[in-house]
């Protein structure tokens, strides 16, 4: 089917939404430690409370790609499984800065972490399914702006309410702060409103009558999927099983970040005791960190939009990728916060890049009947490297690095140099009618 190109107020309210979901993952990012750490958790459990992110996404990620794929509503294919995700994401939210124990919080964690799953991998097949093959760049990377914005101001909420409104930082001990849980508020209701503007101002193309009739002639499948994608495992394209390499060191790299580097900051630079006063600053000052990056992100968005044109996304991973790396390899280089910025631009070129090239180096090469559940599929490529870390960090931590969290920002950002070397290898496309084809002297 010829899709026609689309303006770009088309490709913003499809994008929208992105900046709600962004809330939810800004907000988890930046305050999850700090949380579980005000409820009394220790540094060296931390990646593995954190598994529920990385295991919701193997199991939802398929399955909604798959479903999506086989349906048809009034609301569309995509749209019925972005609103509800999105409702149930909301509530979690609202709930999530509530919870009184460790492992309360740990169970709401899957919950709000497999529906912000369900909303957010639509959203990517989405652009597929819109966006002739040329504008692929260009869609993903106004998503990587979405993301960039949404996440800048769901970071720095906790530092916003405490600096600019005057909400109280101090809580109770073994609770979570005051400016925690309205920011987690706030976050539920943008949420819900963003993905509202982009279900009710964006359409999706209709499947042919063909389609349709075998949509509706299908019988339950009790497996839910199960067996066909674990079959079409075997039948991925080359440029996935390529680029998943690359995302399985990136991604390793960006959880070691989010894990640690809250705990890191409060230890080195604000030298502070657990419940103690400048345990919340540090937790403020690393949201706000979280912040920068998300920032940069946004601002870097623009230069891929500008400058992808001509470098192709490929080349421009390897050096967004490479900087990210360096940068977050530099943490412990700083000796008072301020210093921290300067990495945290070097991330938030890095994280514009991954929200959007490897995205869009993969969509030419996915069958347009099978875009959702290959996108979904290809989100194993991120939440196994996550599965491990959160298995493995803990117990590295404590043997090999010393027990020092900022080792183990350095471990993380040579994963993520590793990366950008493995993009080099990345088989090169053009494409030619619906089908992809590699480009002389772009192999290996």
């Amino acid at each position: 089917m010829h899709k026609p190109r689309l303006n770009f107020w088309q490709i913003w309210n499809m994008s929208f939404g992105f900046l709600g979901i962004q809330f939810g993952w800004g907000l988890q990012m930046a305050n999850m430690s700090a949380i579980y750490s005000y409820l009394g958790a220790n540094a060296d459990s931390l990646a593995i409370l954190w598994l529920a992110a990385p295991v919701t996404g193997v199991i939802i990620q398929p399955l909604i790609g798959q479903s999506s794929d086989r349906m048809w509503t009034r609301l569309g294919r995509r749209r019925p499984f972005i609103l509800g995700g999105a409702i149930l994401a909301s509530l979690a939210l609202v709930l999530m800065p509530n919870c009184p124990s460790v492992w309360m919080a740990a169970g709401l964690l899957w919950v709000l972490d497999g529906t912000i799953n369900a909303s957010m991998q639509p959203f990517r097949a989405l652009v597929a399914d819109n966006l002739p093959d040329e504008q692929n760049s260009q869609g993903f990377a106004i998503q990587s702006l979405f993301i960039g914005l949404g996440g800048t101001i769901a970071s720095a909420l906790p530092w916003m309410m405490t600096n600019w409104f005057g909400v109280a930082a101090d809580s109770t001990s073994g609770h979570v702060p005051h400016s925690v849980r309205l920011s987690f508020y706030i976050g539920a209701a943008a949420f819900l409103g963003a993905v509202l503007w982009t279900v009710f101002s964006t359409s999706e193309y209709p499947p042919s009558e063909a389609e349709l009739k075998e949509i509706r002639s299908r019988k339950f499948d009790w497996t839910l999927g199960l067996g066909d994608i674990f079959a079409l495992v075997f039948h991925l394209p080359r440029r996935m099983w390529e680029l998943g390499l690359v995302q399985f060191f990136t991604w390793i790299g960006m959880f070691s970040m989010w894990v640690y580097f809250s705990p890191a900051v409060a230890k080195n630079i604000f030298h502070a005791a657990a419940g103690s006063p400048e345990m919340e600053a540090a937790g403020a000052w690393s949201g706000f960190c979280f912040a920068a990056y998300n920032a940069v992100c946004f601002v870097f968005s623009f230069v891929l939009l500008a400058v992808t044109k001509y470098t192709g996304p490929k080349l421009m991973h390897v050096v967004c990728l490479a900087i990210g790396g360096i940068g977050l390899a530099t943490v412990p280089l700083a000796t008072e916060k301020h210093q921290l910025l300067i990495a945290m631009t070097a991330v938030g070129i890095a994280w514009s890049s991954i929200l959007s090239m490897p995205y869009a180096m993969l969509a030419p090469a996915l069958p347009k009947e099978k875009v959702g559940v290959m996108m979904g599929m290809f989100n194993l490529f991120i939440v196994l490297p996550q599965i491990a870390a959160s298995s493995l960090l803990g117990l590295i931590l404590k043997n090999f690095l010393h027990g020092e969290p900022m080792n183990v920002l350095v471990l993380g950002g040579a994963s993520m140099v590793f990366a950008a070397l493995l993009t080099l290898l990345v088989v090169s496309f053009k494409t030619t009618g619906a089908k992809a084809l590699p480009v002389t002297g772009g192999g290996h």
